[in-house]
């Protein structure tokens, strides 16, 4: 009966010590987590290369350091106002909308793309259909009817007149 309690007594603390193994692994974020949030940020020593792709080791520990935030608890607005925080906005992958003078960066550059295609629309429907020429049409095949009339009416006068 002592090496049956001895044994459930054994198991019994061998389980308890995988579950602690397992529960402090569920603690680690996975990398989609962390190349998630690396993703809006821009690598410091590159230009133009999101952190989540970039091979330097400064990427490297700064995703560590990512990593390290994430399983203390801290979500991703709060990483990346310390990354702000001590690099400034420059390390982000899109630029804060905060002041009026940002939303002004986010509307013009449309506006000015619209309306350089309603500008070329209405060029081109002018260049293609020409007005003047039209016109000018009519009234030089009036005065060319007229001429003709009087070229046709002499030459059939001089017919006659042979005859």
């Amino acid at each position: 009966m002592k090496k049956f309690f001895y044994t459930v007594l054994f198991l019994f603390l061998l389980s308890i010590l995988f579950t602690g193994a397992a529960f402090a692994q569920d603690n680690q974020p996975t990398d989609d987590e962390v190349n998630a949030v690396a993703h809006q940020l821009y690598c410091p020593v590159c230009q133009n290369t999101p952190l989540d792709v970039c091979p330097t080791e400064a990427c490297r520990d700064w995703r560590e350091q990512i990593r390290g935030m994430l399983a203390e608890g801290k979500t991703e607005d709060e990483i990346l106002q310390y990354f702000v925080d001590q690099f400034g906005d420059r390390v982000l992958s899109a630029p804060p909308v905060t002041t009026k003078f940002n939303y002004i960066i986010y509307i013009v550059p449309p506006l000015i793309i619209l309306a350089g295609a309603i500008i070329l629309f209405r060029s081109l429907k002018e260049w293609t259909t020409p007005k003047d020429v039209a016109a000018d049409l009519d009234e030089e095949e009036s005065a060319s009817s007229s001429q003709e009339d009087d070229y046709v009416a002499r030459f059939e006068e001089e017919l006659k007149k042979q005859k």
